[in-house]
């Protein structure tokens, strides 16, 4: 958790500034936390399978080279899923796994259950506006051994976006083949 200190959030503007970012680092730089919030020109129903399967994760979220589903619920309430991240060659690939809980098709929740790393929490919320979709997405991140500072805020600072602006561009690219 990140302490008193890192708990003011820093607005992170974004060159583009299509995205609302913030970021907040803890004081060794180890740990952090983001907030960020994208415009999609799509529907719910479109953006909902780009964050909630594996096919698609695999699109969009920088370093991840595999995405496997090790149990379900029946009815698609929620999954356990192993994923390897492949993210620089400072650090060794990472293997994790997480429960998502799905609230279809307004909010996704990840969660680690095990792995290499020490904290991961995620969320989605996504809310109609109009045909399109304001997308909120958190994250509370600590890999649990020591990685450059300059990593820790990558990942947040530019990934982040990155990923973001990934889905999106799915998103509206299934919209405009529909």
């Amino acid at each position: 958790m990140l302490s008193a200190r890192a708990e003011t959030w820093t607005h992170e503007a974004d060159e583009r500034g299509d995205i609302d970012l913030h970021v907040a680092l803890d004081p060794t730089e180890q740990a952090g936390r983001a907030t960020a919030t994208i415009r999609i020109h799509a529907s719910r129903e479109v953006v909902w399978p780009l964050i909630t399967t594996c096919p698609e994760a695999l699109k969009t979220v920088p370093g991840l080279v595999a995405c496997t589903v090790l149990d379900a619920a029946p009815d698609g309430s929620w999954q356990r899923l192993r994923h390897v991240l492949d993210y620089s060659w400072f650090i060794p690939r990472l293997t994790y796994e997480i429960r998502a809980t799905y609230d279809k098709p307004s909010r996704v929740f990840f969660e680690r259950v095990s792995g290499d790393l020490k904290t991961l929490r995620v969320a989605w919320v996504l809310q109609s506006d109009g045909d399109d979709t304001i997308a909120r997405y958190s994250v509370d991140l600590a890999p649990g051994f020591w990685v450059p500072h300059w990593l820790v805020r990558s990942a947040l600072k530019r990934d982040l976006p990155k990923m973001l602006r990934a889905v999106r561009g799915e998103a509206e690219s299934a919209r405009m083949h529909r």
